[in-house]
């Protein structure tokens, strides 16, 4: 058995009152480490993502960007069988050039129908035809969405 020195057990009530009273001085690493090693990681993980897989030389365009929307062209039937080009009236045999018109004034011009549901057919296939004979591309229904549809 080891020999006790005289006043041992006094000095380390001592030491452990004192060591208690002291606020902690040291940073614990373990977290720290452990989060520097996920996120190293996470880097050697998603670092081959961030390449092309292929390696492409892109060619060099110098465009300008669109700076004028086209030109909407808003056609409407009525029930009645009168076709209206913006608010003007216009007869069925004039239509065609009518388009043509707009179309020479702006070639990205787009037409936008407004049918009566009660207009006949006949008229809104001649419409389509006539536009279509007139170099317009872009056509567009147009619809009222019914009351509680989805958007």
């Amino acid at each position: 058995m080891a020999a006790r020195l005289p006043g041992t057990r006094k000095f380390q009530a001592a030491r452990a009152q004192q060591t208690a009273a002291m606020p902690m001085v040291e940073i614990n690493m373990t977290p720290l480490v452990d989060v520097m090693l996920v996120l190293l990681i996470l880097f050697i993980i998603t670092a081959p993502l961030m390449m092309h897989a292929v390696p492409v030389d892109l060619p060099r365009a110098a465009s300008a960007p669109l700076t004028a929307p086209p030109t909407i062209l808003n056609v409407s039937i009525g029930a009645d069988g009168r076709i209206f080009v913006g608010s003007q009236a216009v007869v069925r045999g004039a239509l065609e050039a009518t388009f043509h018109a707009a179309v020479a004034r702006d070639e990205r011009v787009e037409m936008h129908l407004f049918a009566d549901r009660a207009s006949r057919y006949e008229i809104v296939a001649e419409t389509l035809s006539a536009a279509r004979r007139a170099g317009l591309s872009r056509i567009g229904f147009v619809t009222r969405p019914e009351a509680g549809a989805a958007p």
